[in-house]
């Protein structure tokens, strides 16, 4: 176990933030869900800290595994102590609240005759690679005396080396050095092996985890059990702020095609950690006004869209879906941001998670999108994979050298594929993404011509509930790639071409219609009445325009999913009480009325506030109670912001 000393009081002063900077944000414009987990640190699918309790200092931070990486946090006020953040013995302080932003997580305490305000920020701005990959996440306090009087203040934060380690026994060392104005403490494993594991439950076990701040009024030690130490003495006060930092060098990120790849912040081999480090230390007041705006507008918007309980949901999502990805540079220069399938099978690149996933990207940055199909294009391009549909995966993270998912999904992957090409050149305004695939989307979409209208027993992304044939749902997912095909035709000049896949695509969306009615709705399969499921891949045809679909289809949907929701949502299909909570979104969104909209996301919101389930948003939970089937901390979370389109 680890030991935490106690806390020395250091003497010297540093400098005061105005009161004004102090305010605390108006209640109305704080996140009012209880998250299932608060997102704490998120810089990749291994660094990835989390707070699955109501209060910070209920339960130590854990990695979305669940693991224990404890961070703890310890504030002395006139020589009495508290506890905000971590397990532990003693008294803590008292939370007074929890606030997920898209970038950023505030807590408030009071500790005796103060208040604390605790800032947890991730500069995940999608228009910026650079930012998303610099591998720095910043811890901000702010303190505020109640009384009007002066107090003697002092705050620690403690890290364990569990944060650079798969497993407790793994052997650590720990050290201590200066850069510039920063003090700088890291953890790391004794044995340093690049790439000695893949798979789901796993955690990175090389490179080095690090605390750092700037060295004026800051004691920065190595205790005995190699746990990081940093104490910053606010002096005799009513108000003072700061910040520390925390991040991870992996040294190497990803193994692709044979090739160590480093992370996407140090593509060229020429920077270091420290730089990172320093460059994150003098852009922290601007960083923290841009992500200040950034959360602002998000949730404006998203509210605009699907009012505000939607705004919460895409707050929550926003991190998440970033930091189960990493961002890398291929050997051939293109940007890579391959999403690990947590908890699920630990896959590297995988199709159907990219393509629920791609809205937020769509939305923010069009290049990120491309950047997390990119490898897919390559691996079939490459003439490793040769099959006439794209491949599942491209392996198993952090490994990247070819599908080792033990199944294909022909129809699912080539229509993703398809569809994510097409709303990528239609969000950059221009095809040239599509031009340079031209050859690979042809062979993708002459298979489904092929066999996409009535698909034979095959898998679709939503795999756990088994193979089946003649999937309604999957067949409109080839419908709209057929049609998004004639789409990138035109644009590229190819008006041939063009008029013969839209023509196509229209007949079958008209075959579709007769194959797959039953009264009142649309079959989960084309040979069995009495059946129904979301048809949650409709709404590309009303995002891309493609006059597929009648109108009355999507309203004929709309009222049948309005009348089978449960407690906590609209279940996936007439099997089962499950669902995913991307493709309800994806399925309101097939709503005209922002009322229809807003009533098929609210059940969905209580399940996020309710569920007992204390882990990162799950994807797959259960309609009638408040629990997850399966999956956490997934990047498909990404969808949630398709409304936004």
């Amino acid at each position: 176990m680890i030991r935490f000393l106690a806390i020395a009081l250091l003497a010297l002063a540093i400098g005061f933030a105005s009161p004004a900077a102090q305010a605390v944000a108006p209640r109305s414009s704080r996140n009012a869900m209880r998250a299932p987990a608060y997102p704490l640190i998120t810089i990749d699918p291994y660094t990835n800290g989390w707070s699955m309790t109501d209060n910070l200092y209920d339960d130590d931070v854990r990695h979305w595994t669940e693991k224990p990486f404890p961070l703890r946090g310890f504030i002395t006020v006139d020589g009495e102590q508290y506890r905000f953040m971590g397990a532990g013995d003693g008294e803590t302080a008292h939370q007074l609240y929890a606030d997920v932003q898209a970038t950023q997580t505030h807590y408030g305490f009071t500790c005796g005759p103060v208040d604390l305000e605790l800032t947890f920020t991730a500069p995940l701005l999608l228009d910026t690679p650079e930012l998303i990959s610099r591998p720095v996440n910043y811890i901000s306090y702010k303190v505020k005396s109640t009384d009007g009087k002066r107090h003697s203040v002092s705050i620690r934060f403690m890290a364990s080396p569990l944060w650079a380690v798969n497993t407790p026994e793994q052997g650590t060392v720990s050290g201590k050095s200066e850069s510039g104005s920063l003090v700088l403490l890291r953890t790391g494993t004794r044995s340093q092996e690049y790439f000695s594991r893949k798979g789901d439950d796993v955690r990175i076990d090389w490179g080095y985890f690090y605390l750092a701040a700037e060295k004026r009024g800051v004691a920065a030690s190595v205790q005995s059990d190699g746990s990081l130490s940093i104490i910053r003495d606010m002096g005799h006060s009513c108000n003072a702020s700061g910040f520390i930092m925390a991040g991870y060098d992996d040294i190497y990120s990803i193994r692709y095609f044979g090739e160590k790849l480093r992370p996407y912040w140090n593509r060229s081999g020429d920077a270091t950690i420290e730089s990172q480090f320093e460059a994150a230390r003098k852009d922290y007041k601007r960083l923290i006004k841009r992500c200040d705006g950034f959360d602002n507008r998000l949730m404006a918007d998203a509210t605009a869209a699907g009012g505000s309980q939607y705004a919460e949901l895409c707050a929550l999502s926003y991190r998440q879906s970033i930091c189960a990805q990493k961002l890398v540079q291929a050997p051939n220069g293109d940007l890579l941001l391959l999403s690990k399938e947590n908890n699920s099978n630990g896959s590297i690149g995988t199709v159907d998670i990219s393509y629920p996933a791609a809205p937020l990207y769509l939305k923010y940055n069009p290049r990120m999108a491309e950047a997390m199909i990119n490898a897919n294009y390559y691996y079939s391009e490459s003439g490793r994979w040769t099959k006439p549909f794209p491949a599942h995966d491209v392996g198993t993270y952090p490994i990247a050298e070819g599908q080792t998912y033990p199944g294909d999904m022909p129809v699912e992957e080539a229509g993703n594929m398809i569809i994510l090409t097409a709303a990528i050149c239609h969000f950059e305004k221009s095809g040239s993404y599509a031009a340079r695939h031209w050859e690979t989307l042809t062979t993708w979409a002459q298979y489904l011509r092929t066999f996409g209208l009535d698909p034979e027993n095959q898998l679709c992304t939503d795999d756990f509930a088994g193979h089946f044939a003649h999937n309604a749902n999957l067949s409109i997912k080839a419908i709209v790639a057929l049609a998004c095909y004639g789409r990138l035709a035109e644009t590229l000049g190819k008006g041939d071409i063009a008029a013969e896949y839209t023509a196509a695509a229209r007949e079958m969306a008209s075959q579709w219609v007769l194959m797959a009615s039953d009264g009142d709705h649309y079959r989960l399969t084309f040979d069995k009445p009495g059946t129904w499921s979301q048809k949650y891949n409709m709404v590309w045809d009303k995002i891309l325009n493609l006059g597929l679909f009648p109108d009355d289809v999507r309203a004929t949907e709309i009222a049948w999913y309005l009348n089978h929701q449960n407690a906590y949502g609209l279940p996936l299909d007439n099997r089962e009480m499950y669902t995913k909570s991307d493709w309800i979104v994806w399925s309101a969104t097939l709503a005209d009325s922002a009322e229809d909209f807003e009533a098929l996301i609210a059940p969905m919101w209580r399940f996020y506030n309710e569920t007992r389930d204390r882990v990162p948003m799950s994807d797959w939970y259960f309609t009638h109670a408040p629990h997850r089937r399966g999956f956490k901390a997934r990047a498909v979370v990404g969808g949630h912001f398709i409304r936004l389109l």
